[in-house]
């Protein structure tokens, strides 16, 4: 397995929730890693990314909630996910790759990806 993520659950709306997706790669510490989301009925979205230069990104959606971090020696990418609304619902996936700076929020720019970890935000 590439990519083992863990972390999903059920959560109240305004609660907290931190994803892990652990990579079986020596090369993860040169990598881009992202999170992206799919919920019921929605194409998959962009939620973070984190490139080995120590850039982050984030959709709009997230931003000022949501932290993007990576261990390197763990090689182990996390996703701090903060003040949840139930829109945030959605089947979290991470994934790898070494996308241009233009590509970055496109799933195209990613080669690896986990199996996929549910967060539910409801009350």
């Amino acid at each position: 397995v590439q990519l083992q993520a863990s972390g999903g659950g059920l959560v109240q709306p305004g609660g907290s929730l931190k994803l892990s997706c652990t990579a079986s790669t020596r090369t993860f510490s040169r990598n881009t890693m992202a999170w992206f989301r799919q919920a019921p009925g929605k194409e998959r979205e962009f939620v973070a990314a984190h490139r080995s230069t120590g850039n982050v990104y984030y959709a709009d959606s997230v931003k000022g909630r949501f932290t993007i971090s990576r261990d390197n020696a763990k090689t182990t990418v996390y996703l701090q996910m903060n003040s949840l609304k139930p829109e945030d619902t959605a089947v979290y996936y991470c994934a790898r790759g070494d996308p241009i700076t233009s590509s970055i929020r496109s799933s195209n720019g990613y080669y690896y990806w986990g199996q996929g970890s549910l967060v539910t935000v409801s009350s």
